[in-house]
């Protein structure tokens, strides 16, 4: 495995007071999948100011209205589908590697604008963390599926 062959990113799983997940739809994408915040890193950033930054780009959240609650123990990946890897970031990526943080939300959901200066996102919701593998795009559903185990110990337990 070659690790230059990844792009080192970050991402975010922001709780809700009532244990809920942010999730998002991409504007890039007529699919009906949801996502959790998550983005690139620029050259020798930390992922942790990294995931701050891609927040508040994405959400409009700033850190002020975060606290961060685990970080995962390593980097988690996802490899993107062939024809999708020959065409995005020009080729040269075959997908992610990233950090992923928990973050717990202290604002309220009137604070959360995805009208950014340069908006990804089309709609939001708060998800319960067991629906995630099946709201993602099917080529990430296992990074999900190791985000929730990463952070399991974390999260309300299934009713």
């Amino acid at each position: 495995m070659d690790q230059d062959r990844y792009r080192p990113a970050a991402g975010i799983m922001l709780l809700n007071r009532d244990g809920r997940v942010f999730v998002a739809q991409r504007l890039d994408t007529t699919l009906d999948a949801w996502q959790m915040p998550q983005g690139g890193l620029d050259p020798g950033e930390d992922p942790q100011a990294g995931a701050l930054r891609e927040l508040e780009e994405e959400t409009g959240i700033p850190a002020r209205l975060v606290e961060i609650v685990a970080r995962s123990r390593g980097e988690l990946r996802y490899d993107l589908p062939a024809a999708l890897a020959d065409t995005l970031w020009r080729g040269r990526f075959l997908g992610q590697r990233q950090v992923w943080f928990l973050m717990r939300y202290l604002g309220t959901d009137g604070e959360i604008d995805i009208e950014t200066p340069h908006p990804e996102f089309r709609a939001w919701k708060w998800a319960e963390a067991r629906e995630l593998p099946d709201m993602i795009v099917p080529f990430k559903a296992e990074l999900y599926r190791n985000v929730l185990s990463e952070f399991a110990d974390y999260l309300p337990p299934v009713t």
